[in-house]
């Protein structure tokens, strides 16, 4: 298979600081590579390698001839005095760009919401940055180059890129900490890293195996080389050594490597430590309304949350999830119904934006002042300096000045400095911003011990199926529901809503008239189901908050045999329920199939 692009011996340094250190590489047609590493790493300055946007100080780097590359970079190109129509059509009418199938598709999907006819200049960032992937994704490239394409797409725009880029036939380069999507579209894995490229085959999951691996080996390794110099060290001192056999070991498949590793969390130790922290009363919300301008959010919504749960929140843009979460918090309140907190509730809310510090106060001194040894789940004692080290804050950048942070230093600091404050209810909105994939899997790690109770809003799909146990989805409808199955359930719920209101999207005028109307579900059938269903998510959230309560409760009675068997037959009658509702359920949700 011939290459599309290689790089040769290639070397590039800022400063004194060596980012790539003589790599070979190439990218092959048909070829779908994910590219992985740390903030700083390199990795953004290997595209532009690759682009011709950077030269390299040494080295070569070639192209096929007659290349058509296109490459969508984190900086915004487009033109502030332009149309979304001219920049993503090239100008063209309704019915010239909707006669095409994958034009209407990739407009529907990623324009959803944007008139073609506005100005470029009055769009948010987001809307920009979707502008310009969906132009990248119009151009007949044999090899796309893409720098953090899932930024600014919610869970169901970030499964449909997946499915699209799968479709094509162009190669892939792809840069993003998104690791489902990696998982889901790459068939090759660039780890950039300390100057140099390391490659495996297959996506994320594939990658986090291999090398895990290839650490195995390489402390075997390095463990046979001390013994080898202690060996030397002997021989000098006393001479000649008697022979010895050579060292042993055992090469494991890369499953074996985790065969023995224990779940991420004990969910019932968490809960039993969260109720003892925070009671049994954390949040509820009591039959809610919350209107927004012109749009209603929630109606008539009641959402309990427990000591120790889990949540995730999916929904379409503009749903309503990050209104969703001030109003937990208590900085929103409701047009209708009322919010109520425990009374031992510790609350903190890390929102979208980061919030400004004194630029000239250094980052150690920052986390000092607010505390010097935190604590973690088991009760070891951790420094400010440790916490700050595995949050990615090594070297000189301890020291550094606030005001001198990158963006997703900046992101990581404000994240750790809310987790000092030990709070017991965290809630997070698009946490994974700016985060590199190490330092996702510490904050992964970090929650794992965390006994209180969590609500995530996230596009990271891998991130809310890691470190939740359940999805509760705002569906646009005033809504919100927990999904037995997650985030593919609320994909599933989403097409069937497609396909049976014609089109949920409002994109421009068609060919022909005004865009399709949203037609309601028809039927008496139909409308049973949905009350079916949201009567029996309630029910099943009650009962899933009444069996943590006899969990709790059947471990403190651990020595009180009879007492604990009679709280075991309660649980075992309320997850007999719990069967029942669930199939009533799916049978319910059969009908909007």
């Amino acid at each position: 298979m011939s290459n599309l692009l290689n790089l040769e011996k290639v070397s590039k340094s800022f400063g004194i600081r060596i980012l790539l250190d003589e790599i070979s590489l190439g990218v092959g047609v048909g070829e779908r590579i994910g590219i992985v590493g740390r903030n700083g790493d390199g990795k953004t300055t290997l595209l532009n390698l690759m682009t011709g946007r950077e030269e390299p100080d040494s080295g070569r780097v070639s192209r096929s001839r007659d290349l058509h590359l296109g490459y969508l970079d984190q900086r915004d190109l487009l033109d502030d005095t332009h149309t979304v129509r001219e920049v993503v059509l090239g100008g063209k009418a309704d019915h010239e760009w909707a006669a095409d199938a994958t034009t209407r598709e990739v407009v529907e999907v990623l324009l959803d919401g944007i008139g073609l006819d506005r100005e470029v200049h009055g769009l948010s960032g987001g809307e920009r940055r979707r502008c310009s992937l969906a132009k990248l994704l119009l151009e007949p490239d044999d090899l796309l180059i893409l720098d953090e394409p899932t930024n600014h797409l919610d869970v169901e725009a970030i499964a449909w890129l997946a499915d699209h880029l799968k479709r094509r036939t162009s190669a892939l380069v792809v840069v993003t900490h998104d690791r489902w999507f990696l998982d889901e579209v790459c068939e090759q894995t660039w780890e950039v890293h300390d100057g140099t490229i390391d490659y495996y085959e297959g996506g994320y999951a594939a990658f986090v195996l291999a090398k895990n691996e290839r650490m195995r080996q390489a402390a075997a390794s390095e463990q046979r080389r001390q013994n080898l110099m202690r060996k030397e060290l002997a021989w000098l001192r006393r001479g000649a050594p008697a022979r010895t056999s050579k060292p042993k070991f055992r090469i494991d498949a890369a499953n074996e490597l985790i065969a023995d590793e224990p779940p991420p969390r004990d969910r019932l130790a968490l809960e039993r430590f969260a109720t003892q922290r925070l009671g049994k009363d954390v949040i509820d919300v009591e039959d809610v309304d919350l209107v927004r301008g012109e749009r209603t959010l929630l109606q008539h919504a009641t959402w309990r949350l427990g000591p120790g749960d889990r949540v995730g929140v999916v929904g379409v843009n503009g749903a309503g999830k990050t209104s969703l979460l001030s109003l937990v918090s208590g900085t929103l309140a409701p047009t209708r119904g009322k919010v109520k907190q425990g009374r031992t509730v510790a609350l903190q809310h890390l929102t979208q934006n980061v919030t400004p510090e004194d630029p000239s106060q250094r980052v150690l001194g920052a986390i000092e002042d607010i505390r010097r040894v935190a604590k973690n789940a088991g009760g070891q004692e951790i420094s400010a300096t440790s916490m700050l080290e595995r949050f990615g804050f090594t070297g000189d950048r301890l020291t550094a000045r606030l005001g001198d942070l990158s963006g997703g230093e900046r992101r990581r600091f404000q994240l750790l400095k809310l987790l000092l404050s030990e709070p017991n209810v965290l809630l997070l909105d698009e946490p994974t911003n700016d985060l590199d994939i190490e330092t996702l899997a510490v904050l992964e790690d970090f929650l794992d011990g965390w006994p209180g109770t969590l609500i995530v809003v996230s596009h990271d799909r891998y991130f809310l199926e890691r470190v939740t146990d359940s999805i509760w989805a705002l569906m646009g409808d005033g809504t919100i529901g927990m999904l037995a199955n997650g985030v593919d359930q609320y994909l599933e719920l989403r097409k069937s809503q497609a396909a049976l209101v014609g089109s949920d999207i409002e994109p421009v005028e068609m060919p022909g008239g005004s865009a399709k109307s949203k037609a309601r579900i028809g039927g008496a059938e139909e409308r049973a189901a949905r009350k079916t269903i949201a009567r029996v998510e309630k029910q099943i959230a009650r009962l899933l908050a009444r069996e943590t309560e006899l969990n709790t409760a059947i471990a403190e009675v651990a020595d009180d045999y009879e007492a604990m068997a009679k709280l075991a037959e309660e649980l075992r009658a309320a997850q007999a329920e719990r069967d029942v509702l669930e199939l009533e359920w799916l049978e319910a949700s059969a009908v909007l199939e």
